[in-house]
């Protein structure tokens, strides 16, 4: 597989994880201790890091770190969404939009050399 596609559905993979971590003890740990759930997030955290290392290591062959950066946060806006949406029962707003917006701007600035 080309490392630059396999950068990306590593990195993907790497943000499902990530964004469980971060925000699903929202949903289901709301009733207990912060140190709980941030326990609960670092042993879910592990196996993103497990992808996100080697992704970066990986896109780091042919893309600059500049370039991973951006690409990492448009992935993380793009599996965020559906998360916020579906899982997390919160409102599609515009903002996501405008958010998507700007990140293709940064985008073309940091991959148009």
């Amino acid at each position: 597989m080309q490392p630059t596609l396999l950068t990306v559905f590593l990195l993907l993979l790497s943000n499902v994880f990530m964004t469980f971590a971060w925000y699903g003890h929202l949903k289901h740990l709301g009733d207990r201790s912060w140190y709980v759930a941030a326990l609960v997030s670092w042993g879910i955290a592990l196996f993103e890091y497990l992808l996100q290392v080697p992704a970066n290591r990986i896109g780091f062959t042919v893309l600059s770190v500049s370039q991973l950066k951006i690409m990492q946060e448009v992935i993380t806006l793009l599996v965020f969404m559906p998360f916020a949406v579906f899982y997390m029962g919160q409102p599609l707003k515009l903002d996501y939009l405008w958010a998507g917006c700007c990140l293709v701007g940064a985008v073309y600035f940091i991959f148009r050399s």
